[in-house]
């Protein structure tokens, strides 16, 4: 069973950041799951210690767009070796005047504009769950980010925000840009709110480092966003990115012991009586603390 195993910590990273410097020992390993293939091989190794796994979510060399990914897969296969932390990193755009490319803001909200929801649980095919998700990201993981943000990123950290998911794979219309400020949206991408979701479900420790890559196309301005202008800008949080992990991952504690690790004590609706076995088994890495009770 995977609570078995040693709490490790998963980091996935998004447009420019498609490896994981200074792991020793390091490895690649294939998982499958019953959710079908993730997006690469993990890869594994020690970083200040501790175990650490890491996935590129658009695969490397970036070959798959966001409504290609397999969302329940990748999460499902950092919990099947033992992740109980993840740190995302994803490039957004700013819906903010003062959010300001390059500079980071680690989200503590999410808004779903997104059309795909059954992609967005584990459950179903006779079990029931319904996760607490008032406050979507882990506020100890969220700090500890931010901490090593302040620390050693040169441009701002802006702690909060929400950060509204759109499906892509094209940029927002002028329009849609607009009406996402109005409402008060802060960030956006395409990627970052089912990993949320499904982390929950997997009783795993989420937060995330939002890049700034561009203004949206709401700043008139600017040059709208295009896949070129952001290039440069993703190298450069890529590079911020990698020296923040390494710090944060130091300062996450050993034990899984925060809200999160238990989110599904008070979610599961359907009795363990009349689980459908085949349903039970392939949610055996999410499930199992409850199976052996």
């Amino acid at each position: 069973m995977s609570d078995q195993q040693e709490p490790a910590i998963g980091v996935i990273g998004g447009s420019g950041l498609y490896d994981i410097e200074g792991l020793e020992n390091r490895e690649e390993i294939r998982v499958e799951t019953p959710f079908g293939d993730p997006s690469d091989a993990l890869i594994t190794g020690t970083l200040g210690g501790r175990r650490v796994y890491f996935l590129p979510r658009h695969g490397r060399g970036h070959v798959i767009q966001p409504s290609e990914l397999n969302h329940r897969a990748n999460i499902y296969a950092l919990r099947s070796v033992g992740v109980r932390w993840i740190i995302c990193v994803t490039a957004v755009g700013s819906l903010r005047e003062q959010y300001k490319p390059r500079d980071i803001v680690l989200p503590l909200q999410y808004f779903d504009r997104t059309s795909r929801r059954e992609h967005h649980t584990f459950f179903g095919n006779g079990i029931v769950a319904h996760i607490a998700f008032g406050d979507p990201v882990c506020p100890e993981l969220n700090q500890i980010l931010t901490d090593a943000s302040n620390k050693l990123h040169e441009k701002d950290v802006h702690q909060g925000g929400t950060y509204v998911n759109m499906d892509g794979p094209a940029f927002s219309t002028r329009s849609e840009s607009e009406a996402n400020r109005q409402l008060g949206f802060d960030i956006i991408g395409m990627t970052n709110l089912p990993e949320a979701k499904l982390a929950r479900e997997a009783e795993i420790s989420l937060a995330t480092l939002g890049m700034i890559t561009d203004y949206d196309c709401w700043k008139v301005e600017e040059e709208a966003v295009t896949a070129d202008a952001v290039i440069g800008h993703l190298t450069a949080n890529a590079a911020a990115a990698k020296k923040i992990v390494a710090e944060a991952i130091t300062n996450i504690p050993a034990e899984p012991t925060w809200d999160a690790h238990h989110s599904l004590d008070m979610a599961l609706v359907t009795d363990k009586k009349i689980w459908p076995e085949k349903t039970a088994k392939s949610l055996e890495a999410i499930l199992g603390r409850f199976q052996e009770s």
